[in-house]
């Protein structure tokens, strides 16, 4: 009975023109367009100068902000205020102002003294511009001050020499971060979206009318529901990886089978959450809605663009019930650490109950009328 259910429901999918099409499409453009888009680089930030010194040193530093590749230079104003102007008409985003005798104080061992105005309309892009402008200007100083010869009579100024290791991630590289994330996301959009729909479709049509008269019974009924889908997350999940290869270079450092077995696990929850969510709804608008409402909040708890360390903590509590929380971990895990089942036994087990609670739910939620 269970073959001709599964044999079923691969017709039913390869039977509508635009499910089989979606599957391969959808992922390719998320893959492509939003680790661009979904980026919390900050680049092209507008900035103003205000140079009072116009000296060899001031230029200098103008010069190395320029290089830097983050900062756009969008004119120099002959005053305070009328930099400020620009800021107002937001074409500015930072005013740094060179005080006079900048070069002058620099040689005498005297601070060089540099006011940064910043536009915290957008607080990221404000915090991080000035960030990044106030480690230019300090490199700038660090510079000066190996370059400039001391006077034997010049007291030593204590020094911290600071040494700097970047573990996973040495290039900072965003993508990194936040390609792992969307496969999690594009299975859960795919594989739960879609048994839902599936299932509510078939209450629209009154094809489960038919079902509900048949000896089927409800444990057959969901797993023949979950098991394409299942496989349709591994064609998805291994799509994903591929198009993470060819378009940004990105391998995971551990095996792909620790990826796979905890995905296994993930997509059999995913697809059992959106199974209740279809026996409790109606009409395709509505298993729709609920699901949009629910996967909107997993997703933007589940650590996928901003860390769960930086959620307040009542927030952080609520994640322990994320199972998207959970495969995001196991995904960057092995992809930036190159850990193992070992270093995965919390995500495992967490993940192994959910998948549990969510189509036994499933099961008994299913209503058989015979």
């Amino acid at each position: 009975m269970l073959k001709f259910l599964i044999e079923k429901e691969f017709k039913q999918l390869f039977r509508n023109a635009f499910l089989p099409r979606m599957i391969f499409i959808f992922p390719v453009f998320m893959m492509i367009l939003l680790p661009w888009a979904g980026t919390m680089e900050v680049k092209n930030v507008y900035l103003n100068i205000v140079d009072n010194d116009h000296s060899p040193w001031s230029e200098r530093l103008v010069r190395k902000i320029a290089a830097s590749g983050y900062f756009r230079l969008n004119g120099s104003s002959a005053s305070y205020d009328e930099a400020m102007k620009s800021v107002e008409r937001g074409t500015a985003d930072v005013i740094m102002e060179i005080a006079p005798r900048f070069e002058r104080d620099l040689v005498r061992g005297e601070v060089g003294r540099i006011l940064l105005t910043v536009n915290t309309v957008n607080g990221t892009k404000g915090s991080l511009g000035s960030a990044y402008l106030s480690a230019i200007i300090r490199e700038y100083g660090m510079e000066l001050r190996r370059e400039v010869p001391r006077s034997s009579d010049c007291v030593s100024v204590p020094t911290v020499n600071l040494s700097e290791q970047m573990r996973f991630n040495p290039n900072l590289n965003y993508k990194l971060f936040i390609v792992p994330a969307l496969v999690v996301m594009l299975l859960t959009l795919l594989c739960g979206f879609l048994p839902a729909l599936n299932v509510v479709s078939e209450k629209e049509k009154g094809t489960m009318e038919q079902i509900n008269v048949t000896p089927v019974s409800r444990f057959t009924f969901i797993l023949a529901k979950l098991l394409p889908y299942w496989t349709m997350g591994f064609v998805v999940l291994t799509l994903c990886f591929g198009l993470a290869w060819f378009f940004y270079g990105i391998l995971p450092i551990g095996r792909f089978i620790v990826i796979y077995s905890h995905a296994a696990i993930f997509i059999l929850t995913v697809s059992g959450f959106g199974l209740v969510i279809s026996n409790y709804s109606a009409t395709m608008q509505q298993a729709m809605f609920v699901m949009f409402f629910y996967l909107t909040i997993l997703m933007l708890m589940s650590g996928l663009f901003t860390p769960i360390a930086s959620m307040p903590e009542w927030a952080q509590i609520i994640t322990i019930f994320n199972p998207l929380k959970y495969m995001i971990e196991v995904l960057r895990t092995v992809y930036l650490k190159g850990g193992g089942y070992s270093d995965l036994q919390a995500q495992l087990s967490a993940l192994i109950g959910f998948a549990v609670f969510f189509n036994a739910w499933a099961v008994i939620s299913y209503k058989k009328n015979s």
